[in-house]
């Protein structure tokens, strides 16, 4: 799926706007304040796409996104994957010799505890990466430095120290791709994600039972999630993510078999599994 505009959480040169230059090369960029900002620029026309982070292989989900597709009225058409390369930015004239301080987003502050303790840096929490970044470039000085990607660097014209100072090479971001529009995957398609939430009835064993289906029609289910809906302890809305296609036989049956015990379930999209995914799922020999 082609993109004239996409928009995402942050501001320029977030890991957000990385990945949408990423996934869409050539396509503009929209930043907004909130994951909600994003998904009303969506809704109201303003973009053609959002990209909404859902999980990092470090931090772990991101419950406001957990919390607000059910309700969004947006379809997942595509997921992406982006590795999170931390560099240590200064404005012109410092060095490593010369900073006291590194200043960042909380999580990405703590991706970073080694470089911090080589270089003795005091850590300082900022809203976000490239907001750090760009605090950096308008403040000056030889001191402070920002822990942010290489992009935000080139926006805000920072020099960049030193690359990948994450702690964990594996640092990388799963995000949903958003639509207006349901889009699916050809049922044919290979390689196929299935994205939906349901909420199980109150009965014994409804959980165990609603999930059943998937174990019987052979469907690996690669993600699920549980939160709270509504306030109530005992409302519990579950997001998943299987392999297949809805419309092939046994994942339709799972579903088929996961509606009897559910209160409520959607489909939120059935797109093509991103290649990072189909790596990771070989086998080292």
């Amino acid at each position: 799926m082609s993109a004239h505009r996409i928009a995402f959480q942050g501001v320029l040169g977030a890991y957000s706007d990385l990945a949408c230059r990423a996934a869409y090369p050539g396509s503009e960029t929209l930043p907004c304040p909130s994951f909600e900002a994003a998904m009303a620029a969506l809704r109201d026309g303003q973009c053609d796409l959002a990209m909404l982070p859902c999980e990092n292989s470090l931090a772990g989900r991101v419950p406001d996104i957990h919390r607000m597709l059910p309700d969004s009225g947006l379809f997942v058409v595509g997921e992406h994957f982006q590795r999170v390369e931390h560099c240590l930015l200064a404005p012109k004239g410092a060095s490593l010799s010369t900073l006291k301080r590194a200043h960042s987003h909380p999580v990405a502050l703590g991706q970073v505890l080694r470089l911090l303790k080589d270089m003795n840096l005091t850590p300082v929490i900022e809203a976000d990466t490239a907001g750090a970044a760009a605090l950096i470039a308008e403040r000056g000085g030889v001191e402070d430095a920002a822990i942010a990607s290489e992009l935000a660097a080139e926006i805000y014209g920072l020099e960049v120290l030193k690359r990948n100072v994450e702690d964990e090479a594996h640092n990388t971001t799963r995000f949903y791709v958003m639509s207006r529009d349901r889009a699916d995957a050809p049922v044919e398609a290979p390689n196929v994600v299935t994205t939906f939430v349901f909420q199980v009835r109150s009965i014994p064993a409804a959980l165990y039972k609603a999930l059943g289906g998937f174990a019987t029609n052979g469907i690996n289910m690669t993600k699920l999630e549980s939160y709270m809906v509504g306030g109530r302890f005992a409302a519990t809305q579950f997001l998943c993510d299987v392999d297949g296609h809805p419309d092939q036989p046994g994942l339709r049956r799972a579903f088929e078999e996961l509606a009897f015990f559910s209160s409520s379930m959607k489909i939120l999209g059935a797109y093509r599994a991103h290649p990072y995914r189909l790596e990771q799922s070989i086998p080292a020999e």
